[in-house]
């Protein structure tokens, strides 16, 4: 295996090793961080969190991705997570946590991680803590990104999508010049089936569901802030940067 990483190096232009050897002494000087981010679809987690990473050295660890990622890869979890699935069952949260801990020995998670979309029960957060804690670390921060329901359906049910070139516009914050069609070639607009007000609905309240339960139990462990998620995305980052750092 050792060799094998060794030829690839060899094959890696110098300017990007020393760009990467750089990076990683700059991020050596950082405080490791381990967070957690929750918020409900639209409500900006997507946009912050590569700046998050960024700028503390951290992980993103996307349980969905990694889960794939391991059944792909056929590692031993992988291939019971796969068994799993196969069988049309939900993957155990022991063999997710699992998941998570097998990752986060990965040199790009040294500095610590960001979750996104995991624990989404009280159970998942107490069997995180749990392998956390025999890791020697702890939780550091939740960031609750909290926003009106009214507000997440008005941006994202005015949300239209030009499908062959991914163009996007919306209603009210960037509207086509010719309602419902697109400004480059004049063809019609669609809106993606998940963006319309009934099917937010059932997901927001699915959220709310699981995830307040959680945000309760990580409270009382006094880890989480509140973000307030609807004002626009350069005062969001301003209170994501004081709440990460305080």
């Amino acid at each position: 295996m050792a060799s094998s990483a060794a030829v690839n190096l060899e094959d890696v232009h110098s300017v990007d090793l020393m760009n990467e050897l750089l990076r990683r002494m700059k991020c050596s000087t950082k405080p490791d961080k381990r967070l957690i981010l929750v918020g409900p679809p639209g409500s900006g987690k997507g946009t912050q969190s590569p700046v998050i990473k960024d700028e503390y050295c951290l992980c993103h660890l996307a349980t969905g991705d990694m889960l794939r990622a391991a059944v792909a890869a056929k590692t031993p979890l992988g291939v019971k997570a796969k068994e799993a699935m196969d069988k049309g069952e939900l993957v155990s949260d022991d063999l997710v946590v699992s998941i998570i801990d097998e990752a986060l020995k990965k040199p790009s998670c040294q500095k610590g991680f960001i979750l996104d979309g995991f624990p989404r029960t009280v159970v998942q957060a107490q069997k995180l803590d749990e392998m956390l804690e025999r890791r020697g670390v702890k939780v550091d921060k939740v960031l609750n990104f909290a926003i009106d329901d009214s507000i997440l359906e008005e941006r994202i049910t005015g949300r239209w999508i030009h499908p062959s070139s991914g163009r996007t516009y919306h209603t009210k914050f960037a509207p086509p010049k010719a309602p419902g069609v697109d400004d480059v070639t004049g063809e019609p607009l669609i809106q993606r089936k998940d963006d319309t007000a009934a099917v937010l609905k059932s997901r927001l309240e699915a959220f709310h569901r699981q995830t307040e339960p959680v945000i309760d139990y990580y409270s009382k462990k006094g880890v989480v802030a509140t973000i307030h998620a609807e004002k626009p995305p350069n005062q969001v980052a301003d209170e994501v940067q004081k709440a990460v750092s305080s």
